[in-house]
């Protein structure tokens, strides 16, 4: 009873730590307008504080993993933690946009702590089919974060203004510090532990990131998570111009969206154990495909309303959370003795094609949603070849 007492502890934890990272980006996005206007901003400069986010959250996932394989990864999960709370009331008292893009780096700087270190702790618990399991187990509640920190981020909005909403994030990160201060052990033994000296890891980078398999499942990863994740960072103008919602009607596009991403979840934890990677690839392959084609169609006949032109969103998702475990452990377990770099670095290829798709991608693809679709189309033709080749070079 204890030990089952404790794998839910853990469990709910690690999906807390991964939820950390969506609810700091979705969170705020219903508050874009009023920033710009009590900040004196232009909206691409607001726009900018996600790119800030999220190109210090790459940054620093390459450390991540790296400092917990040296110092063990509850210290690790613990300060980083810390420190994101603090950026988040930081940011809840900016009174310039300039102050807001540091503060926001900062918070990307530390809230990957939680979600790449996670991943280590996972493999270094269980194995096999039961740790392809838990990461379905987790991926089912991180899904419930998108759909509803835009929602809270709404409610805030409406009531008290934009810096409410940090304040949240401040006491969300807070709580998570409390919480895995008394359910998460230390699952990295000292002996086990590698030095952190310069030579010691760029030598394990450079094993890693010349890994041509390891490359190629990340960037596979990456690419089919961009095909959702392109609509996630142009919500406000999906929502709000294309589909003329308001502030607090965010889960027209996220609640479908993280519907299906836990009905994969939970297809991906069933099956874990029983179908192979190649079947369990082929097979969200197909979904994705389907879902695909299916956005165009209905951008192309239908005008732009609910909830067609949102309803892609769900069968692409399940596609997308079906394939995330297997890709995950396969890209992890190319290292079994460094995952904590290995997650790492798969972390940070993951958020910094993020980033790119924040400062670059997005802004040209949000002026229809016909345009998001082909976006989404072409991230999910370069995933499908990256499973084609991955499967080959396996």
């Amino acid at each position: 009873m204890a030990a089952a007492n404790s794998h839910r502890g853990v469990a709910v934890l690690l999906a807390a730590l991964s939820a950390l990272g969506p609810f700091s980006i979705d969170t705020y996005l219903p508050s874009f307008p009023e920033m710009a206007a009590s900040l004196g901003a232009r909206s691409v400069e607001v726009q900018h504080t996600l790119t800030a986010y999220l190109g210090a959250f790459a940054f620093m996932t390459l450390w991540h993993g790296a400092l917990s394989d040296s110092f063990g990864r509850r210290r690790v999960i613990l300060v980083g933690l810390v420190i994101y709370t603090l950026a988040s009331l930081g940011c809840a008292f900016a009174t310039r946009i300039e102050h807001l893009w540091l503060l926001r780096a900062l918070q990307g700087m530390s809230a990957g702590a939680g979600m790449v270190v996670g991943r280590a702790v996972v493999r270094d618990l269980y194995e096999g089919a039961t740790a392809q399991r838990m990461l379905s187990h987790v991926g089912m509640m991180f899904a419930l974060a998108p759909a509803v920190a835009p929602m809270v981020g709404g409610w805030l909005q409406v009531a008290w203004g934009w810096r409410s909403v940090f304040l949240f994030l401040a006491a969300l990160g807070c709580f998570i510090c409390l919480f895995a201060w008394r359910v998460l052990p230390e699952t990295l033994a000292p002996e086990k532990r590698h030095p952190f000296a310069v030579g010691h890891l760029a030598r394990g980078y450079g094993q890693v990131l010349g890994n041509p398999a390891f490359l190629l499942w990340c960037v596979t990863f990456a690419f089919l998570f961009g095909g959702f994740f392109i609509y996630v960072l142009s919500a406000p103008v999906f929502l709000m111009h294309h589909l003329g919602r308001n502030e607090t009607e965010f889960l027209w596009l996220f609640g479908p969206a993280m519907a299906g991403m836990m009905g994969g979840s939970w297809l991906a934890g069933r099956s874990a154990g029983h179908w192979s990677a190649g079947l369990t690839l082929a097979r969200s392959l197909t979904i994705l495909v389907a879902s695909t084609l299916a956005n165009l169609a209905i951008c192309l006949i239908l005008p732009p309303g609910l909830p067609w032109s949102v309803a892609p969103l769900f069968s692409y998702n399940f596609g997308l959370a079906l394939a995330m475990p297997t890709l995950t452990l396969l890209a992890l377990d190319c290292f079994p003795q460094r995952r904590g770099m290995a997650a790492s670095c798969q972390s940070f290829i993951q958020t910094g094609t993020n980033a790119l798709y924040a400062s670059l991608l997005v802004p040209l693809l949000w002026g229809s949603p016909l345009t998001l679709a082909f976006g989404m189309a072409g991230l999910a033709s370069l995933g499908a070849v990256g499973i084609f080749l991955g499967r080959r070079l396996h």
